[in-house]
């Protein structure tokens, strides 16, 4: 590993020495003065940062998928669908508050599996409503979201079947500005039990007459509400998906069960100090108080030897840094792996969103 993070460095330095002598091309510059200011700047690396090195974390194992099926709290269905998961303690957690019907808000790291938490929940409700109409509601700020998580679920229906020979027991559909007309026909001659959208789809939905036979079976059958990154609705955007919420429970027969899932939410604070912040921004988001106990975080493991290394530790880490380390063992051991895991906060994502349509 220390090898390949060698060839990184040395990688990195080719690319930034060429960058800098693209950028350093451009200047012509008569002013020896101006001229060495400007070389100095370069030099400092304004212009191009050392390289940023993280581990991706590794989160603690919750139970099995099939242990939740064998307390009764999951159809057994389930475990065919899910077959072989083995949880991580967030989404466990999150399973279980799902299958009471209680709401939930979801803050772990991207990959952490958040959206099998809401999925999860809503396939296992759907499976055992016996009713027609749309059991579940999954929105998401981009179009981009949708499609991969309804591969994601055509999967899981292709597996159910390879397994078990039967079809799948539930039905799914993407509502978004990409499908034709013909897609779109079905859907209101059939609603799903789950259907995926994006805000702006679901208030077109709302107001459209043509599809008054989504909005009926909507509003007869609902009984789950999910958004993903709840972190991207905020400002006027949120006020306004907040409000659309609220109409749609007002017209609801049944109680909603609410969740949310964001890898941001709160950062640098307590851990009650963040369960408290993100339960009252998902309190105002869904109009439903959230308590403490339904904000889940992630729950991390430590790979590498415990406790953080002590200044003499990380000189000689230092020291022998290029040389060879053989095996993972000897690797947990490492002072600069122990530093980087035990003293190091993962930073804050970011990421950029497309307005849906």
């Amino acid at each position: 590993m220390v090898e390949a993070t060698k060839d990184f460095f040395r990688l990195h330095d080719d690319i930034m020495s060429q960058y800098k002598s693209f950028a350093n091309s451009f200047v012509d510059i008569d002013d020896p003065q101006i001229l060495e200011a400007l070389k100095a700047y370069g030099d400092e690396k304004s212009m191009w940062p050392d390289p940023l090195i993280q581990f991706n974390p590794s989160y603690l194992e919750g139970c099995s998928l099939k242990q939740l099926v064998d307390e009764g709290l999951l159809d057994s269905k389930m475990d065919k669908i899910f077959n072989g998961f083995h949880l991580y303690k967030h989404q466990e957690e999150a399973l279980r508050l799902g299958a009471q019907g209680r709401d939930f808000t979801v803050t772990s790291g991207t990959g952490s599996g958040k959206s099998l938490t809401f999925l999860g929940t809503i396939i296992n409700a759907a499976i055992k409503d016996k009713s027609q109409g749309v059991t579940g509601l999954i929105v998401y700020p981009m179009n981009a979201l949708i499609n991969s998580q309804t591969n994601e679920i055509e999967k899981y229906a292709q597996n159910y079947k390879n397994l078990t020979g039967e079809d799948f027991p539930v039905q799914f559909n993407q509502y978004t500005g990409q499908e034709t007309e013909e897609v779109r026909k079905k859907i209101r001659e059939n609603p799903p039990h789950i259907l995926l959208t994006n805000y702006m789809m679901l208030e077109y939905l709302l107001t459209r007459q043509s599809d008054d036979s989504i909005k009926r079976a909507l509003f007869k059958n609902l009984r789950y509400i999910a958004f993903d990154e709840l972190h991207t609705f905020r400002g006027r955007q949120g006020a306004d998906v907040a409000m659309l919420i609220r109409r749609i429970k007002a017209e609801c027969s049944h109680h909603i069960t609410c969740m949310g899932t964001s890898a941001t939410m709160a950062s640098g604070t307590s851990t009650e100090e963040r369960k408290d912040a993100v339960a009252k921004v998902a309190s105002l988001f869904f109009g439903q108080k959230f308590e403490r106990d339904q904000i889940i975080e992630e729950s991390l493991k430590s790979i590498s030897a415990e406790g953080i290394p002590s200044k003499e530790e990380l000189k000689a880490a230092v020291e022998s840094f290029t040389q060879q380390i053989q095996s993972e063992d000897i690797l947990v051991q490492n002072a600069l792996f122990r530093w980087v895991e035990h003293s190091q906060q993962r930073p804050p994502q970011t990421r950029t969103r497309r307005r849906p349509r």
